[in-house]
Formats: C-alpha cells, structure tokens, sequence
C-alpha cells in the first residue's frame, strides 16, 4: 500500500511542478487541483487524515475558484475546515499536528479566494508550504516532503525571476 500511495504522491509533485510555473492564476487553479487531488489519495493512504481531508477539501476549492470567489464559498471552505479539524481533534483524538495540516490548508483557501495576483499568491503560499512541509514530515511522507519542498523551491525561483524582470 506504501508504494501506490507514494506513486499518487509522485503524480502529486510533477502536476504542481507543473502549476507553480503557470503565469495564469486559472490555470494554476486547474492543475493544482488536479495535483491535490493525486496528494489526497497519498495522504490518505498514509492513514494520515488531515492531510487527506484538507488536500481534498483544497482541490475541490480550486476548481470552485475558477469561477466563483464570493465570500460565501470562503466562509464554506473555512468552516468545512473547521468542522473536520473540530472532528479530528474532539472526536478522534487525533495528534497535534493537525493543527499544522489544517492551518496550512486555511492559508491555501483564503489565499486561493481572495487573491488573484499570481505573485502575492506565491508569497503567501511560501508560508503554507512550509507548514505542509513539517506535517509530510511528521507523518513520514516521502512525496509529500517531495511535493513540499519541490514546490517551495519553484515558488522561490518564480519569486527571483519575477524580481529580476
């Protein structure tokens, strides 16, 4: 099971390699949803749920986003996040480290609503990457640690060369 969880977790990484260097925020949008969607199924195969859940919860987001923004599906997207962290927590005792699994995928929903500037969405992101990085980590995950870091690396290029031009 280790092995095709880690096989979705490498689709995963080259579809938001792909993403991050798109120059159109849809377009990103798209793809990234399918990369999370790839992520998801890593994470839940990995038996780590809040992961699996906000990855989830972040792809179907982003496919949302293409065409709606109202701060009604904000506030959905945030209290669906709420609802499964609040789950995890009261109901499944789940480990602390969700708190990081969750906030980083609050980041990624309030970033990919609100923000349509491809280069302050890169900067935000840096953040909630970073957080998606400690929990790959604490549950062990190579392509999630992969998919993290590759794409904390992208975002740091893109944010260079968009310096430089």
């Amino acid at each position: 099971m280790i092995i095709i969880a880690e096989a979705f977790g490498a689709v995963a990484v080259v579809l938001n390699f792909i993403g991050y260097r798109q120059l159109n925020i849809d377009r990103y949008l798209l793809i990234s949803a399918f990369a999370l969607a790839a992520l998801s199924a890593h994470f839940f195969l990995l038996d780590a749920m809040a992961a699996g859940v906000g990855t989830l919860l972040a792809s179907c987001r982003n496919v949302i986003a293409l065409k709606y923004r109202s701060k009604a599906v904000l506030f959905f997207f945030i209290a669906v996040n709420l609802a499964f962290l609040s789950y995890e927590w009261f109901v499944l005792n789940h480990d602390w480290i969700i708190f990081i699994a969750y906030m980083s995928s609050l980041i990624f929903t309030i970033g990919s609503l609100v923000i349509r500037d491809v280069h302050t969405i890169r900067k935000v992101f840096v953040i909630a990457e970073g957080l998606g990085l400690i929990y790959a980590v604490s549950v062990g995950s190579i392509f999630g640690t992969v998919f993290n870091l590759s794409n904390l690396l992208s975002i740091i290029i893109k944010l260079r060369s968009s310096k430089s031009a």
